[in-house]
């Protein structure tokens, strides 16, 4: 039994050196991590356009960031992501948007301004909004991505044409199609 044991112990050792040595093997586990928490992330159901999240993956840890609205998404994002295959810790810095009556009727401006514009329905057909509107204590953020220069330009303007609103952050960012 003894030797079975201490077998058994070395091979999970040996193994354990092996995939420490193999930087393609670490690479892979890493990406494949990303492509999951990636997809738990896009899969929750409260996450919406007033919401932003993204992560980072250094090795088998998972540090998630954002802002969201309620504070369920916050620990939504965390109990999906720890639960992922060869995850070992989650840290979860997503800051929870402070509960303001102000805050929600801008965010609600803030969407039709941006979402029900001419140029731009052609976002809102998505159903995992990509302009992404975080509003807090009156100053408004937009994250996420556009198509070209001209949407993030449009969306930074009717963003900033709303009454009510301190300041807009434009930090969409242009991807190809």
């Amino acid at each position: 039994m003894k030797r079975v044991l201490l077998f058994l112990i070395a091979a999970l050792w040996a193994a354990s050196v092996a995939s420490a040595q193999d930087p393609q093997a670490s690479a892979r586990a890493q990406e494949r991590i990303s492509k999951a928490v990636r997809h738990e992330l896009l899969m929750l159901p409260y996450v919406g356009a007033f919401d932003s999240l993204s992560y980072k993956v250094e090795g088998y840890n998972v540090t998630l960031y954002g802002q969201v609205v309620r504070p369920t998404s916050k620990s939504d994002a965390e109990n999906a992501v720890k639960h992922i295959e060869g995850v070992e810790h989650v840290d979860n810095q997503i800051e929870v948007l402070p509960t303001s009556m102000n805050d929600d009727r801008l965010r609600q401006q803030l969407f039709r301004a941006i979402y029900r514009y001419a140029g731009m329905e052609k976002y809102a057909r998505v159903p995992q909004k990509p302009i992404r509107i975080i509003v807090k204590n009156g100053n408004a953020t937009l994250e996420g991505v556009v198509d070209n220069d001209a949407d993030k330009n449009l969306a930074g303007m009717r963003a900033n044409q709303v009454s009510g609103v301190f300041s807009v952050t434009n930090n969409l960012r242009v991807v190809k199609p």
